[in-house]
């Protein structure tokens, strides 16, 4: 269940209440006291997913990293297998930085995309979670208010 189902039940449990003069409403504590704890069972998902996503991310950029060195491994290995003619070396060492260029601007770029498309996923999570955390807050607030004060 997502959490904002829950939060949706949560509000139909706000509503059963009966109400009575003043604003105010008498609601089943137990059922109430159910869903906060779906809610909070449920959360830790939500960070899990999270932790997950940073994960594939830690995998991406090993991957990029892998993949650059042995692209630059290929390339310097290319460069010392040409060195027979002064020509030969040159178009070689002209090569092999083109390719250690080239292979370090993928290398970079793939960070790059790695790491915003983390940025983003964990971004809309925090907005995500701070915006639930806001609803449940405000919902705690108004309880607060409507729960009369045992004296």
């Amino acid at each position: 269940m997502t959490l904002d189902d829950l939060l949706e039940q949560f509000d139909e449990v706000l509503d059963s209440g009966i109400k009575i003069p003043g604003k105010k409403s008498i609601v089943d504590i137990e059922k109430l006291r159910a869903v906060v704890d779906d809610i909070r069972l449920n959360i830790p998902g939500e960070i899990k997913q999270a932790r997950g996503i940073v994960a594939d991310r830690a995998d991406i950029i090993t991957t990029a990293k892998r993949e650059a060195d042995g692209i630059i491994r290929t390339a310097e290995e290319k460069a010392k297998a040409m060195v027979a003619q002064e020509e030969i070396v040159k178009m070689a060492q002209e090569k092999a930085t083109e390719i250690i260029s080239n292979a370090q601007g993928k290398a970079k770029e793939m960070r790059r995309a790695a790491q915003e498309f983390v940025d983003d996923i964990m971004r809309r999570a925090d907005e995500g979670l701070t915006a639930n955390l806001g609803e449940i807050r405000k919902t705690r607030a108004a309880l607060k208010q409507q729960t009369p004060v045992a004296k």
